[in-house]
């Protein structure tokens, strides 16, 4: 494993995909457990898409099973999708199946977007006043997680920030419904740059050769535009865990 250093971020990269789980899975136990230490509880937003699958079925395991705070753990969402819970393409299924359900959270420490319901902007408005209430947020104020993952599609998106979307100019919604007309699912829910740059820690979990180049760009500067590269923690940290595919068009960096 390589650990680059950025005035910015940091970037690990890692030999293969099952390596990049495992330092993941590794990272989410120790913020958990300095959270929880600090602040007496971890407050989560877990990402979707496939990469993160292998990390998340690290943590319902042992050893790192064990050694994880369930019982302080808040559990939310970064984006979903507009289908049920119960469907191939939801966030929230993918993660109670590889994870959730596999280990001792209380169930009312689990808050995901009703995906599924008709009214798109109702359950954006839903869902920002169950994060501010979980995490004992008051009005006006924007929610800080412990912990955010993320993942980056080849067009530069993550969490559901697509390119040109008018919710990358959102200051005030810490939660957003987005129509992504290219997307296999259009209907999407997303948190915004407000809550993701107000965050203790965000850590993208990237993997495969397809994304070597918008990796390059998106740890550019943010004249790029692209979504991803508008993730930059005000008073956090910033991790980018990459296999060697993912990293491949990066240039040498510091290694520590």
């Amino acid at each position: 494993m390589i650990v680059t250093m950025d005035a910015r971020f940091e970037v690990r990269i890692a030999d293969d995909a099952a390596a990049l789980a495992a330092i993941a899975a590794r990272e989410v136990v120790d913020v958990a457990r300095a959270a929880v230490a600090a602040r007496g509880r971890f407050a989560v937003a877990l990402a979707g898409g496939s990469t993160p699958r292998a990390t998340y079925r690290l943590l319902a395991e042992p050893p790192l099973a064990t050694q994880m705070p369930w019982d302080r753990t808040l559990v939310f969402f970064g984006d979903e999708r507009g289908v049920p819970p119960d469907h191939p393409q939801s966030n929230y299924g993918m993660a109670r199946t590889a994870l959730l359900q596999h280990v001792p959270i209380p169930p009312d420490h689990v808050f995901r977007i009703a995906g599924e319901s008709a009214d798109p902007d109702a359950v954006a408005a839903d869902y920002a006043k169950t994060l501010a209430e979980a995490l004992g947020v008051r009005r006006g104020e924007v929610p800080r997680l412990d912990l955010i993952l993320l993942g980056l599609g080849i067009d530069g998106h993550t969490a559901s920030l697509f390119p040109g979307s008018p919710v990358l100019k959102e200051t005030f919604r810490t939660v957003a419904a987005v129509h992504a007309a290219a997307a296999s699912v259009p209907q999407r829910f997303t948190l915004t740059y407000p809550v993701l740059n107000a965050a203790a820690c965000v850590i993208y979990i990237v993997s495969g050769a397809e994304k070597a180049k918008i990796v390059k760009a998106a740890l550019g500067d943010r004249s790029t535009g692209l979504p991803a590269a508008m993730v930059r923690p005000s008073d956090g940290r910033l991790l980018w865990i990459l296999d060697r595919a993912a990293a491949a068009a990066l240039p040498a960096r510091r290694t520590s």
